[in-house]
């Protein structure tokens, strides 16, 4: 019987800039009574790997371009607000409602370049890890060091879907896994040869271990056990992200 559990780790504490999270986090699985292995999977909320690595930002010391000003007044958004947006970002592909679909400096498309005010204080804003696939090698080799153990590393966030209403949490940063698992080519029951058999897994393990995070739950990282994930060591969130030539709604 195939079983899959998602463990919430908590009391964490509020994360501050230089604090070494991989070590947090393996004294919280040890207050929990949670031996880490090398199957297991961590994913772990954006928000306190950005704090960690000082990507906040005090909205009083923006001094906002004449573009973010007028972007502002047509979305209704904080001038200070917007510039930051557009300095995360690589292109603004749509405008509307109270939001800018924008590529961001990784590739990601997303709203408002992933700069969020939840969580952080008034007047400041979080932004997304530099690098996140680093950030997540740097996670796992920091726990690595104190257990022994080499568990995959997911670096969550929640992105909307130009398709659907609603969040759903995605990986934008991955470590000691494959992103993708692609069984085109391979046959199904029946004998069909399957064309279009592409899985996003670790958005998928993701979303899952959003169901256990929540948005004000203070649990920032979840254990998932009992998925098989494909190990490899140089695996990346890129790997997700759709060529601009094969993107329909770009």
């Amino acid at each position: 019987m195939k079983r899959l559990e998602l463990l919430g780790l908590e009391h964490i504490g509020e994360i501050r800039t230089g604090d070494l999270l991989g070590y947090l986090i393996v004294d919280a699985c040890s207050r929990q009574g949670i031996e880490l292995g090398d199957n297991d999977v961590l994913v772990i909320a954006q928000k306190i790997v950005s704090k960690a690595e000082g990507r906040i930002i005090d909205l009083k010391d923006i001094q906002p371009s004449e573009r973010a000003k007028e972007l502002a007044r047509e979305l209704d958004k904080e001038a200070a607000l917007v510039e930051v947006i557009l300095g995360e970002s690589r292109s603004v592909i749509r405008t509307g409602g109270r939001a800018l679909i924008v590529e961001t400096q990784h590739g990601f498309i997303c709203a408002n370049a992933g700069v969020d005010q939840s969580n952080v204080g008034l007047k400041q804003v979080s932004l997304l890890p530099k690098d996140p696939d680093r950030s997540a090698r740097a996670l796992r080799e920091e726990i690595h060091k104190r257990t022994g153990k080499s568990p995959a590393v997911i670096i969550s966030d929640s992105f909307g879907r130009a398709w659907r209403l609603g969040t759903v949490d995605v990986a934008i940063g991955i470590a000691g896994m494959k992103a993708i698992k692609d069984e085109r080519g391979k046959n199904d029951r029946y004998g069909y040869q399957l064309k279009a058999a592409v899985a996003a897994v670790a958005d998928e393990i993701a979303a899952a271990a959003e169901l256990v995070m929540g948005k004000r739950e203070e649990v920032p990282v979840v254990l998932v056990r009992g998925f098989e994930t494909e190990k490899r060591e140089d695996g990346s969130a890129q790997e997700l992200l759709r060529p601009q030539a094969e993107d329909l709604f770009r």
